[in-house]
């Protein structure tokens, strides 16, 4: 391999970690409820159906799921097509899109909601309803907690 073409490739690996690694932070951070997005909506589905998702379930096209390149994994978003009108929420579980300026690929079900099989593509308004469904809820304490001075023997604080 040429010099050149080491330092191509190099330079195309490292914008792939830095891509990846945005992505990886931005999935962990919390979304506004303010943040709203337009732009063109595709969909995916047999040929990717049963397989492993980015967020590591696998893809079911009946689901009414979708990807996005940088919302938190169990984000809850309302996509609103502005060509008809018509709403559907989806969970985030995937990355994506990524070919031109899409904002969104949803899975067949989603598409299929929105009217956008035919075309394709639609232009859609993406809105958050949920910053993020895949915290665990706080644990609540089971009741209060008493301690018994000398309750502990020598064998358990010794560890036998």
């Amino acid at each position: 391999m040429t010099r050149w073409a080491a330092v191509v490739v190099l330079a195309l690996a490292l914008a792939s970690a830095t891509r990846a690694a945005e992505a990886a932070e931005a999935a962990h951070r919390p979304v506004a409820a303010s943040w709203l997005r337009e732009g063109t909506a595709s969909w995916y589905g047999a040929a990717f159906h049963g397989r492993r998702t980015a967020s590591g379930e696998r893809f079911d096209m009946h689901d009414f799921t979708a990807a996005h390149p940088t919302l938190p994994f169990g984000t809850v978003v309302e996509v609103r097509s502005l060509v008809n009108g018509r709403t559907v929420r989806v969970r985030i579980n995937d990355r994506g899109p990524f070919i031109g300026r899409r904002v969104i690929d949803l899975s067949h079900a989603a598409a299929q909601a929105l009217g956008l099989l035919g075309r394709g593509t639609k232009r859609v308004q993406i809105r958050p309803l949920a910053p993020h469904a895949l915290e665990p809820p706080p644990v609540e304490p089971a009741g209060p907690i008493t301690l018994e001075p000398g309750a502990a023997t020598a064998d358990v604080i010794d560890g036998r």
